[in-house]
């Protein structure tokens, strides 16, 4: 069964008002750390109102029930967990924090008998596509001086705005003792930690002065965002930090460094060294097909991204950014439109492939005549999110002159390609069967060596590529009644002058 949903799974206390948890210290507060089945969160020292970073990823599947449990600890020494050190529990599913208000669940703890154990609060958001992650390292300048005897001891913390206008927790830097000039230790964080992929979302950061008993000094805060973070260490990156304090004093936060690293298991990532999954399915089986066409022009399309400016979702947008003429010359046209739109866009879910599909149906459906056929390439890693409405399009397709060739990239089962192919099933929709079968899939891994940078055969690939073809065509034809026009007149060299030596 395959999840319908991946979920940023998140605990934040620090959003509800009545949190307080049970003290089982008797000089000191406690030191909570959640446990469950997914594994642990990090310990903060001495508070009742922890605010946890650390997030764990569940997939969520709509139609089971997944019941969770939260068991609140005090940061022990102890190897097994004695009744001393329980702080409390709480009991709920997946399905009510997904269902809750802003997918935001608040729930008292409870556990111990006769006693108040403070209140949970979990936060559910759904993961985009994006594997980036970044690198960054900031400086202060000039911080308030909070302790006493000595300077500050700060550190920052920095928040993800959510879609209700609140604020999570993504990331502490360590604490920089003594100094109100710190430089803080470089720190990867990935995209979707730090803003899920939305690259205009706010981003907030505090500044605190670290006290050990841990009520740390707030000492001032800015906001920014990941589009503007990427601009690296410039003027725009130097932030004055705010004080809640009504005074004027010239603190700042600089940024040092930035530096984005897409994870390499995305079979999109752009190695310096060998083309990606995509890029090299696209080489191989377009080299293959553009044979078959007269003047080398392809429209490129791309589904699943969000677009520049403003963010909007498409599943049918111009490879080289242009609707009006997607059209790339040769292949080497179309590679090199994928690989600047892969720093455009931003990919993003859910994969619906009926869009292109339509699209492509709307040329075929004003050429009937036999003049023009047409062959739509989807190469794919097996994802597809609107699986009925693919099929209604590939129905309502088979009885127009147009093939379609799917190559699925990646080590995924393609299950779900291999009945849109129809070779052992005719594809249907709606009672509906496809006129003819027009859909060839191929699984790329199958022609690649286990490095899966060399391709063992181009000619098995392109037997395989192209073995439906000639009858997808040849059917289309007959069925039309459309018969091939006259040959042209054999070609007849012109006549040599004759040539007489003087």
């Amino acid at each position: 069964m395959q999840p319908k949903e991946a979920l940023f799974f998140t605990v934040c206390p620090s959003l509800c008002l009545h949190r307080n948890l049970l003290d089982m210290d008797t000089f000191s507060k406690s030191d909570p750390s959640k446990i469950h089945i997914f594994g642990r969160t990090e310990v903060i020292d001495n508070t009742l109102n922890p605010d946890f970073v650390r997030k764990f990823i569940l997939d969520y599947f709509f139609e089971e029930r997944q019941n969770l449990r939260f068991d609140f600890v005090k940061n022990t020494p102890h190897i097994s967990l004695i009744p001393q050190d329980f702080l409390g529990q709480a009991f709920c599913t997946l399905g009510e924090v997904v269902g809750s208000l802003g997918s935001r669940l608040e729930k008292p703890l409870g556990g111990i008998q006769g006693k108040k154990c403070g209140t949970i609060i979990v936060k559910a958001e759904e993961l985009n596509n994006c594997r980036e992650s970044v690198m960054m390292q900031f400086c202060g300048t000039k911080l308030d001086k909070k302790d006493f005897f000595g300077k500050s001891d700060p550190f920052l913390v920095f928040y993800r705005s959510n879609e209700d206008s609140t604020f999570t927790i993504c990331h502490k830097t360590e604490v920089v003792k003594n100094t109100l000039n710190p430089v803080w230790q470089a720190f990867k964080i990935p995209v979707r930690a730090l803003c899920n992929g939305d690259y205009d979302r706010t981003i907030k950061v505090e500044v605190y002065d670290w006290d050990r008993d841990g009520s740390h000094d707030f000492i001032g805060e800015f906001s920014t965002s990941y589009r503007e973070l990427s601009l690296g260490q410039s003027q725009f990156n130097v932030y004055e930090v705010s004080s809640r304090v009504c005074r004027t004093l010239s603190l700042c936060v600089t940024l040092l460094s930035f530096l984005v690293d897409i994870e390499p298991t995305s079979l999109h990532y752009m190695s310096p060294y060998q083309l990606n999954a995509y890029a090299m399915a696209l080489k191989a089986v377009g080299e293959i097909i553009q044979d078959y066409d007269s003047d080398k022009m392809f429209p490129a399309l791309g589904f699943g991204a969000k677009l520049p400016p403003e963010g909007r979702v498409s599943h049918e947008f111009a490879l080289n950014g242009n609707p009006q003429n997607p059209y790339c010359a040769g292949i080497d046209g179309v590679m090199e439109a994928y690989y600047q739109s892969l720093k455009s866009v931003q990919l993003y879910g859910p994969t619906n492939f009926s869009p292109v599909i339509n699209h492509v149906a709307r040329y075929a459906a004003s050429v009937k005549d036999g003049s023009q056929y047409f062959v739509l390439l989807i190469i794919t890693d097996g994802v597809i999110s609107d699986m009925a409405q693919t099929k209604e399009s590939i129905v309502n397709a088979s009885g127009l002159p147009m093939s379609i060739i799917i190559v699925g990239v990646g080590p995924a089962e393609f299950d779900a390609m291999v009945e849109l192919d129809g070779d052992e099933v005719r594809i249907s929709s709606r009672g509906r069967f496809a006129e003819r079968d027009i859909v060839q899939f191929v699984p790329f891994r199958d022609y690649i060596d286990r490095s899966g940078s060399n391709i063992l055969s181009m000619a098995r690939l392109a037997k395989d590529v192209l073995a439906e073809i000639p009858d997808q065509f040849l059917s289309y034809m007959r069925t039309r009644g459309i018969k091939p026009s006259p040959a042209p007149p054999p070609y007849t060299p012109p006549a040599q002058p004759v040539q007489t030596q003087i």
